[in-house]
């Protein structure tokens, strides 16, 4: 039995406490005590946590019985959420008091095991104390644990460091937060001067083995020794689950009209009531402020609240507590309670809108029955047609066992030259054994050596401007082959380090106590005005003042409120959640000949509603009957149609999430502004994209597939996103993280104003063509071979887009492989008008809503299937008369002169000038004043002249 490795007292604590060891812990615990790296993949609520945390408890406890357990620091636990460290010191605070006790009635000395938290959040007195007498168990976070290793004291405390836990490591590994953590990890490795056993523990993640090796590192490249392979405890990810779609007895429509929303409301009120603790996920922190606030006005303001990213450290604080003590029956959150911090007991969760991820979606609900052998309970709401279609193969995903793969961003040199930075300010360093030190840092497995030498030489060099160098942070001995920090460095390292970009936000800050709230955009600050009130946590707050990068507040004791805005990119749909979604609609399209069982099928295989079930196939019925076919991967569709402007809207059908929908629309954008020299509106979200057309655009319609080519879209692509929005932002971040750009300067925040200037003056003396006027560049812009241009191209086409899907999916047309179908409709399908309501963050041009072309489109509201069955069919009368007012009508020789320079001759219809014939015009005569002289009509078929 994997307890008995356990020392007896540790043993009688455990069988105390816990019916037994479960699986994940009874598999782990062996290979934990040999030593070995180890990752543990379980679901959530199966005590995978404390299967880490025992073992160095128990070891601990060992030394203390002896009488020789020091004051240094064995034991650092790395959590990628500030509130889950707080979380696990308090859960480790009371198996360690209880040990403690235990210890003392059988006899053994005092038992003095300490855990201390370490994150952006703990008081600077804290810090001191933890440096002086430094905890045995220290619970930090990714960020602090860089400090922590830069500064020159805190590398005392950690060089006796003998174990590493990393929680939650999917939710770090998919981003640069992973990559920054794993050049930490080998940092805290060379520090110590020994192998550090490195466990990882997560509830989903794929592909597996490539987290693992994440974990652990790659080969040492230099001796080809190789990496201690981890030991994988995998009790997979799956659970029962109780999920299912609720929506509202209004029909969902492209956008959520007030009523529809006011359904929605009322059915969470109602299962609120029927639960005992309710948590309700949204998608961005506006939404979930505004929910609050709605569900305030039902429930009453002190049993629901939110809790988001935007709020302060003790108000998050005071929410989880007051779910967990049963104070608040809901709390409405984002992802800032997604992963794993104890609430408590939570009965349901609720899901507004899609998660875009099948693991999301089962993080978010095993966040009920968060406890070993219990049910998780999820209700997902979708919020319009297509997310309807998506919540149904989520849930269908989830019930087959599929999962997300996780990919991890390959060697961002952003994050290397930051890391750099720190190392050489901390340390002097042989290049070569420092870049062998990076390459054993999993991300950086692949990095060349020119990679590194250019890096270098960037740090070393600096930046040239018109005022001199700057961010030259070390000196490069290049005969000893030597690296080390200059003046300077390790401050910049400490105060302006991490992965996580600024997002310019203003604080929030209560008067006269100096309390701070929580954040808002910095555009909402700066058009907010003193005497605004606005909500913030469920709080109504009166703007008293708003200073550089400040709001300073007051209470406004619940008056009516306006809701503040963020802004930030959207999370994009998974890759296998854009399959999903495909599938799903193919296997309904084939059952679309008997609606009925179509609608049973629905209902037995993924347990829609029959309601649910009846919405998407009438949905798709209707696409189908307009367009001839359901868009899916495997059937690409191009809608052509007029709007009330007079113009054209172009709408390309694909599925493939609006990663690759992103990179095809500005290509193809870039490639219309080639071709008719003309600037299109545009916008891409998860299942189609839509081009303005003006009327002077004239094309065949299935050329537009033949526009791109796989072996040039890189090129073109690059020219269009240097022009887009997400290229500048990027750059801003890169170089901030580079600490090319500084976030703090002079023992303060460094204004988001000024980093932008920074950040333009810096591509000013970097990328010279980007900065420069457009008139005066004929051709492409000359892209320099520079770090920090390479990595931003590279996240731009990476990260924002997806360059490598949209390349697979034009090789996959040039092969024939899709069914390309061109359609030109007499009014949108159904499956457009998403796209045609495309929100701010789809947009791929910086136009503003109010100027979109696309507001010119007239949707139906309904899905009448019968109405489109005749959407091809005109009535003749009505031909008729558009050709009748069509017609020229002259009433003198200036007007039939005009019409003769317009339509080149006119055709006499027959009969007497000025007479009708049936329902044919007659030309007239006319003559001239004052003479008998006049135009004449000719016989028919001849045309008109003067005399």
């Amino acid at each position: 039995m994997a307890l008995k490795l356990f020392h007896p007292l540790i043993q009688r604590w455990f069988t105390s406490r816990f019916a037994g060891p479960t699986e994940p812990q009874a598999q782990a615990w062996p290979a934990i005590r040999e030593g070995k790296h180890v990752l543990v993949a379980a679901p959530t609520g199966s005590g995978k946590t404390f299967a880490a945390f025992l073992s160095a408890i128990d070891s601990l406890f060992r030394q203390a019985a002896k009488g020789d357990l020091p004051d240094e620091t064995q034991v650092v636990y790395v959590s990628p959420l500030k509130a889950l460290s707080n979380d696990i010191q308090k859960n480790l605070a009371e198996p360690l008091e209880e040990i403690s006790r235990l210890a003392h009635q059988h006899g053994h000395p005092d038992v003095a095991i300490r855990t201390l938290v370490r994150t952006g959040d703990t008081p600077q007195s804290e810090r001191q104390a933890m440096i002086r007498r430094p905890p045995h168990i220290l619970v930090t976070t990714p960020e602090s644990l860089y400090l922590l290793l830069t500064a020159e004291r805190g590398r005392a405390m950690l060089k006796n460091v003998r174990t590493v836990i990393v929680d939650e490591i999917h939710a770090v590994a998919r981003d640069k937060r992973g990559s920054h953590l794993s050049l930490t990890l080998e940092r805290l490795a060379a520090l110590t001067g020994k192998p550090l056993q490195r466990i990882g523990l997560s509830a989903t993640q794929k592909p597996i083995e490539e987290i693992a090796q994440f974990l652990v590192g790659s080969a040492e490249r230099s001796t080809r020794r190789p990496a201690d392979p981890p030991t994988i405890i995998d009790s997979g990810h799956y659970r029962n689950l109780d999920l299912a779609v609720e929506i509202p007895e209004s029909p969902l429509e492209a956008v959520m009209s007030a009523e529809v929303w006011e359904k929605l409301h009322d059915r969470l009120v109602q299962l609120i009531e029927e639960h005992r603790t309710t948590l309700i996920f949204v998608n961005t922190r506006r939404l979930a402020e505004r929910l609050t606030a709605d569900l305030s006005e039902r429930l009453g303001a002190h049993r629901v609240t939110s809790h988001h990213g935007s709020l302060s450290r003790e108000r998050r604080l005071e929410a989880e507590q007051r779910l967990k003590t049963g104070q608040l029956k809901a709390l409405v959150a984002t992802a800032s309670l997604e992963l794993g911090i104890d609430i408590g007991s939570v009965d349901l969760v609720c899901q507004i809108g899609s998660t875009r991820s099948i693991a999301t979606l089962l993080q978010r609900v095993g966040r009920s029955g968060h406890h070993l052998g219990g049910t998780p309970k999820g209700r997902i709401f979708p919020l319009s047609r297509d997310e309807l279609i998506e919540c149904a193969a989520l849930i269908r995903s989830t019930r087959e066992g599929r999962l997300d793969r996780l990919i991890i961003p390959e060697k961002p040199l952003d994050i290397l030259a930051q890391q750099i930075v720190a190392a050489s300010a901390a340390e002097e360093w042989n290049e070569d054994d420092l870049f062998n030190m990076v390459r054993r840092a999993y991300p950086y497995r692949d990095l060349t050596r020119r990679e590194f030498d250019d890096t270098v030489q960037m740090l070393a060099e600096g930046f040239t401007t018109r005022r001199g160098r700057r961010s030259a942070y070390i000196h490069y001995d290049g005969v000893n082959r030597r690296l080390r920090g200059r003046r300077g460095a390790r401050i910049a390292a400490l105060t302006s380090g991490g992965a996580i970009p600024d997002l310019a936000d203003y604080r929030v800050i209560l008067q006269p106590t100096e309390t701070f709230i929580g954040t808002v955009n910095e555009d909402f600050a700066v058009e907010s005005m003193p005497g605004d009130i606005f909500q913030l946590g469920n709080a109504s707050w009166r703007i008293a003042k708003v200073e550089s990068g400040v709001v300073r507040v007051e209470d406004a004791h619940g008056e009516p409120p306006s809701l503040p805005f963020w802004l930030g990119e959207a999370p994009s749909r998974t890759a296998e959640l854009s399959e999903e979604v495909s599938r799903l609609r193919e296997d309904v399209a084939g059952r679309l000949d008997d609606p009925a069982a179509a609608i049973a099928w629905l209902g037995q295989t993924i347990g829609l509603p029959t309601p649910a079930a009846r919405q998407i196939v009438e949905y798709l019925d209707a696409t189908r009957q307009i367009l001839g076919v359901i868009p899916s991967q495997r059937a690409l569709v191009l809608e052509r149609f007029f709007d009330e402007a007079g113009g054209m809207q172009l709408v390309l059908h694909s599925p493939f999430g609006s990663r690759i929908n992103r990179a095809w629309g500005l290509a193809l954008r870039k490639r219309f502004c080639r071709s008719f020299n003309f600037e299109l509106q545009a916008a891409a979200t998860e299942d189609a994209i839509v081009l303005s057309l003006g009327p002077q655009h004239s094309f065949a319609l299935a050329d537009v597939f033949q526009y791109l080519h796989p072996n040039t879209v890189r090129e073109i692509l690059i020219q269009a996103m240097l022009d887009a929005p997400v290229f500048p932002t990027r750059w801003r971040w890169n170089a901030t993280r580079a600490l090319a750009i500084l976030r703090q300067r002079g023992g303060r925040k460094v204004p988001a104003p000024l980093q932008r200037m920074d950040a333009d003056d810096l591509m000013a003396a970097v990328f010279p063509d980007q900065a420069a006027c457009l008139e005066n560049i004929v051709g492409d812009r000359e892209i320099p071979d520079h770090p920090l241009v390479n990595q931003t191209i590279q996240d731009c086409l990476v990260e924002a887009m997806d360059l490598p899907g949209l390349t697979a999916v034009l090789e996959g047309m040039a092969a024939g492989k899709f069914n390309l179908v061109a359609r030109d409709t007499t009014e949108p399908s159904p499956m457009s008008h998403e796209v045609i309501n495309a929100r701010v963050y789809a947009f791929l041009d910086d136009a503003p809503l109010e100027e979109r072309r696309t507001q010119a489109v007239v949707t139906r509201r309904t899905l009448d299937v019968k109405a489109a069955d005749d959407l091809g069919t005109l009535d003749a009368a009505a031909i008729e008369r558009v050709r009748e007012e069509a017609a020229p009508d002259p009433r003198n020789a200036d007007e039939l002169h005009d019409a003769l320079m317009v339509f080149g001759s006119l055709p006499v219809l027959g009969g007497s000038a000025g007479r009708r014939v049936g329902d044919r015009r007659l030309l007239w005569r006319a003559r001239r004043p004052g003479t008998r002289d006049g135009l004449r009509a000719y016989s028919p078929g001849i045309s008109v002249g003067c005399n």
